[in-house]
């Protein structure tokens, strides 16, 4: 589990609007989120009954769909 400390942006009744975090933290959430999404992409792909790929391939479409 990432660990990290935020800080709340506040309106004046004390109602949390947005949320502030340390900028390395923040690469690291976008670093897991991409882990993530190629895991599902690879869930997605063995539940498929698509031709297999070589993971070259698959990777290098993966990067031409972003």
């Amino acid at each position: 589990m990432i660990k990290f400390h935020e800080n709340f942006v506040t309106d004046a009744n004390g109602k949390r609007k947005a949320v502030v975090i340390d900028i390395e933290e923040y690469q690291t959430i976008l670093e897991e989120l991409e882990e993530l999404e190629a895991i599902r992409a690879y869930d997605a792909a063995k539940l498929s009954n698509d031709e297999e790929i070589p993971f070259e391939d698959a990777i290098a479409e993966i990067k031409k769909a972003h």
